[in-house]
């Protein structure tokens, strides 16, 4: 069997996965914050972790990847308000709309989907072990984590105690005991979501969410937790301090994967630098799949560069690809072995893409073999899923009026009307649509 190496955030190294059951490997990535549409750097640790959950069931005989929806949360309360809608409106709305635009990108969905106002229990559950055991302590309608109750704090995420600190941001608090003890539990009032608890009508803080779905729904040890960079603190060193306190001897997470942040023309994406971009707004400008290759043409790990010039040639590359399935009609087949050992090396899907190009070589120079590899290979990537055709003929509703054209063109070729027919070919090129004649008819093409 291959070997999967990962590079562990925990260790900063990376290492052979060793799943705690081979027969059962499971999964853990943070997901949205359902208040307003998903903007494409969202789109990235979905694309990610989506080829990561791919590739596991290449390789194992069970899978069970979690992704988790953050239904409770002070953004949300904010945009109800502003917007006059209830809570329950914003997050049912939002979130359609999320797996929608996910959708679209060529994701498959999770194995379970837990919404954090679900699982109120578990997380009560965890803050009362976390309480009885010292780590945490209620005041004033709230329930703090004792953070120097956790001796290994900041650990995972290599900060010295003043970063910690610093990074935190945290509020001042009367009822704090520590400046840098986390919110586990705090009160609602009646305008906002809560729900009744030992410490009163409350809701949960967002870190003791995370630690409260996973435990349900992979146990108190699982072995891969995924996210991007920007939560590994506090979201995750909280979640880590949370869940290994609740409870004594658990690893948590044995392996955690951590996606880079993606940039805008070299810039972070902003509102107020007029450079920040929805899902759909990337998607009303190219095809889905261009979108996709573009977020995992880069090393998952490192910073993503995202541009119109990039997209062009993300929609370019995989032109090629389809004009070689195109060219030479692909069967079933395996992963190809180049693909394959690619991917196992810590996800590295620039390295993968390459031997992609080298099978579509061999594919446009007759090897049908090679065209079926290309084809395997884009299934593990969520890519080249059309059919060729349709892939280059595009999204339009001028497709009947094009066909029409060409069926006036033939019939002026037919009866030797060829000033016509070339007059109607060079309409059809000005729109951006070229003609291909060939034994069995004509096929068009947008360009």
């Amino acid at each position: 069997m291959v070997e999967l190496r990962l590079h562990n955030s925990l260790t900063r190294r990376k290492e052979i996965f060793r799943p705690i059951d081979p027969e059962h490997v499971r999964m853990y990535v943070c997901g949205p914050t359902v208040y307003d549409l998903a903007h494409i750097g969202n789109a990235r640790p979905v694309v990610v972790f989506d080829v990561m959950a791919r590739l596991l069931r290449l390789l194992y005989p069970r899978v069970t990847y979690v992704r988790n929806v953050t239904d409770v949360d002070d953004k949300i309360n904010n945009r109800a308000r502003a917007s006059g809608e209830s809570i329950a409106s914003v997050t049912a709305r939002t979130l359609a709309d999320y797996h929608a635009d996910i959708a679209a990108l060529g994701n498959l969905a999770p194995d379970v989907e837990p919404r954090a106002t679900a699982h109120i229990a578990e997380m009560v559950m965890i803050i009362e072990r976390l309480i009885a055991s010292g780590h945490a302590y209620a005041a004033e309608g709230h329930v703090m984590f004792s953070v120097p109750s956790f001796a290994e704090y900041g650990n995972f995420s290599g900060r010295s105690p003043d970063e910690l600190l610093a990074g935190a941001r945290v509020d001042v608090a009367p009822y704090k005991r520590d400046a840098g003890d986390f919110v586990l539990w705090k009160p609602s009032s009646e305008d906002l979501p809560g729900w009744d608890s030992p410490w009163g009508r409350g809701r949960p803080g967002w870190h003791i969410e995370c630690s409260a779905m996973s435990w349900r729904h992979l146990g108190e040890s699982f072995d891969i937790h995924g996210g991007g960079t920007d939560l590994i603190f506090p979201h995750h060193e909280n979640e880590i301090a949370q869940s290994v306190c609740a409870f004594p001897g658990s690893r948590f997470a044995n392996y955690w994967v951590h996606n880079g942040m993606l940039v805008i023309n070299g810039e972070k994406m902003s509102k107020s630098l007029g450079n920040f971009f929805t899902i759909r707004e990337v998607l009303d400008k190219v095809p889905a799949e261009a979108a996709r290759l573009l977020l995992i043409k880069s090393h998952y790990r490192g910073l993503l560069d995202f541009s119109d010039a990039a997209l062009v040639e993300a929609r370019k590359e995989l032109d090629r690809f389809y004009r070689a399935l195109e060219r030479t009609k692909p069967g079933a087949a395996p992963i190809p072995a180049s693909v394959l050992d690619a991917l196992c090396d810590d996800l590295n899907t620039p390295l993968a893409l390459s031997a992609m190009h080298a099978l579509a070589d061999a594919a446009m120079a007759g090897d049908a073999a090679a065209a079926s590899g290309l084809r395997a290979a884009g299934a593990v990537l969520g890519l080249l899923q059309a059919d060729p055709l349709a892939w280059f003929q595009g999204e339009g509703d001028d497709a009947a009026a094009i066909e029409a054209a060409i069926a006036e063109r033939i019939a002026a070729r037919k009866s030797r009307d060829f000033a016509r027919a070339d007059a109607i070919r060079k309409a059809l090129t000005d729109q951006g649509i070229l003609l291909e004649d060939n034994a069995t008819g004509t096929t068009w093409r947008r360009a």
